[in-house]
């Protein structure tokens, strides 16, 4: 998933820059209304085990292999505007040390992780979460689809920036069957991590885990800010 330099040609690679800086700096605003100060630390933790689960890569088909994205896990547990910034700082120190990832297409890692991965698959969980019983299970159900879906939809927007801008001579319909295809299995292995994350999180701090809070009685009702699907 993650794109390299030179992939993406300069004016899209800039206006993905661009939109990754708007989305960015909204969430740093909208921080202070989800985190509570108890779940700080929370929020060092899950990007510290998204920096570390995106190094290891488990086997797909056909010789390829996929790894954590993370960004319903971190919007789940620390909100989605927390989660992104979470996800953002994992793609910047990654590019920045391990290469991994092109610092000019930087932009479109954090579009498509952070942007699509936490805040679009945020709104996913929601909606779910609307349609399943209002129980840990649901939570945990929700999250682990939904996480599934975002890989997808991040996949999806990789597709379309390579249609405005993809510098590779490959064919559209093959490079959106390949992404595609693909990362439907990644979001199976993507879906049973964030879903058995969540769950053993709830099993002994139910109270940190942002996308479960209106089941805790104790928790204080959150304030506005967050991005609802439903």
């Amino acid at each position: 998933m993650h794109i390299p330099d030179g992939f993406i040609n300069a004016p899209v690679s800039i206006a993905a820059g661009a939109a990754s800086l708007g989305a960015l700096a909204a969430s740093a605003r909208r921080v202070s209304e989800e985190l509570a100060e108890r779940a700080a630390p929370l929020a060092g933790l899950v990007a510290a085990f998204v920096f570390a689960a995106q190094m290891l890569n488990f086997p797909v088909a056909a010789g390829t292999s996929g790894h954590l994205l993370g960004g319903v896990l971190a919007a789940v547990l620390v909100g989605p505007w927390t989660g992104a910034i979470c996800i953002a700082l994992v793609l910047f120190v990654q590019a920045l040390v391990f290469a991994d990832g092109g610092l000019s297409a930087l932009g479109l890692n954090v579009v498509n992780m952070a942007v699509i991965g936490a805040l679009g698959g945020y709104v996913v969980f929601r909606a779910l979460r609307g349609a399943l019983p209002r129980t840990r299970s649901g939570v945990v159900v929700a999250s682990g689809v939904a996480a599934g879906i975002s890989v997808v939809l991040a996949a999806i927007g990789f597709w379309v920036e390579y249609a405005l801008g993809g510098t590779v001579g490959v064919d559209l319909g093959t490079v959106f069957g390949a992404m595609v295809g693909v990362h439907l299995l990644i979001g199976i292995g993507e879906g049973v991590i964030t879903a058995l994350t969540v769950g053993a999180v709830m099993s002994v701090r139910p109270d940190l885990v942002h996308g479960a809070r209106d089941l805790v009685p104790s928790a204080a009702p959150a304030r506005s800010g967050a991005p609802s699907g439903g």
